[in-house]
């Protein structure tokens, strides 16, 4: 990647611990207070190791989910905010994977800053590479090296619930929306006890595995994932995405059991969270499948993997 551009130097970077601006040194980013507190690789500022999320970096590296017109549609649904509404904002995208939703922001005409925890920032960097406007940084969302209060739009899709503490996720991200700005965050739905209870007992199966078995394991059930009719009923007892691109359909497979960490959350705990954090005019955001009997199952939490997402707007000061 080209150098970052000018909304991604030491004038926007800032110490995490409130201590000013951080400054760029022979390829690290240091605090007068702290010190070093990263480095530059690739043309990215670096400030944490994968660790727990390593998965993604693998995912997202790997897989080539760019889809354009998907990506746009799932957008729209899924922040509530339309491709006319985007010029001219900054827009956060916090947990950015592989830069899809980035790169639909940018082309928008907004200015984007992606944040994620794994190397898929590398991903992000490649897809983006021929906008300017964009920039990427590896980074802890509990600890953004950013101003607070400094975006228009923050948007934050299917990332926060594979930390240790989604609601520590979920403050931090918030702080970074200015009065006034709005935030868009979806999380995955808690569905029946019984739905729990299975995927559960699956995740802690796929955790015992080594990577290579658990691709396998992933790819027979991508496998079913392809197989009418089947699909539509054997996902809801063992998760597995039924998505008509095969590609898509492994990678979302992999997505749900690779993660070291994944929560699930109700649309009353995330609404307390935006409120208690300042936001009003909340709009809960419908799931993008529309037919009556998936809206049936949805509102029974009944859809592994569908979400609860939400839309808020910071209170203005």
């Amino acid at each position: 990647m080209s150098d970052q551009p000018a909304h991604l130097t030491d004038d926007f970077l800032v110490c995490p611990d409130g201590h000013g601006r951080l400054q760029l040194r022979d390829d690290e980013w240091v605090c007068d207070a702290c010190g070093r507190l990263g480095t530059q690789q690739g043309g990215i500022p670096r400030f944490v190791e994968q660790d727990h999320l390593e998965s993604f970096g693998t995912q997202w590296n790997r897989f080539d989910v760019v889809r354009d017109e998907e990506d746009r549609r799932v957008f729209e649904v899924k922040t509530g905010v339309s491709f006319d509404e985007l010029s001219g904002l900054r827009v956060l995208d916090a947990g950015c994977g592989g830069g899809r939703y980035s790169r639909l922001a940018a082309v928008a005409g907004a200015e984007v800053i992606g944040a994620d925890h794994s190397t898929a920032v590398e991903k992000a960097a490649e897809v983006c590479r021929d906008l300017s406007v964009t920039a990427f940084l590896q980074a802890d969302l509990k600890r953004l090296p950013l101003r607070a209060g400094s975006f228009d739009l923050v948007i934050s899709i299917g990332v926060m619930h594979h930390d240790a503490d989604t609601r520590a996720v979920f403050d931090a991200v918030a702080r970074m929306v200015r009065p006034g700005g709005r935030l868009a965050v979806w999380l995955y739905r808690r569905n029946t006890w019984w739905q729990e209870w299975i995927n559960v007992r699956m995740r802690r199966r796929a955790a015992r595995m080594s990577p290579e078995r658990l691709e396998r394991s992933c790819r027979r059930l991508a496998w079913w994932g392809g197989v009418p009719v089947l699909n539509r009923v054997l996902n809801k007892l063992v998760n597995f995405s039924n998505h008509p691109d095969p590609e898509l359909r492994l990678c979302d497979t992999y997505d749900w059991y690779a993660p070291s960490y994944q929560h699930h959350h109700t649309t009353r705990e995330l609404r307390e969270w935006f409120e208690s954090a300042g936001f009003v005019d909340l709009c809960e955001l419908p799931p993008e499948k529309t037919g009556g009997i998936y809206r049936w199952a949805w509102r029974r939490n009944l859809i592994p993997g569908s979400g609860v997402n939400m839309l808020g707007t910071r209170l203005a000061e």
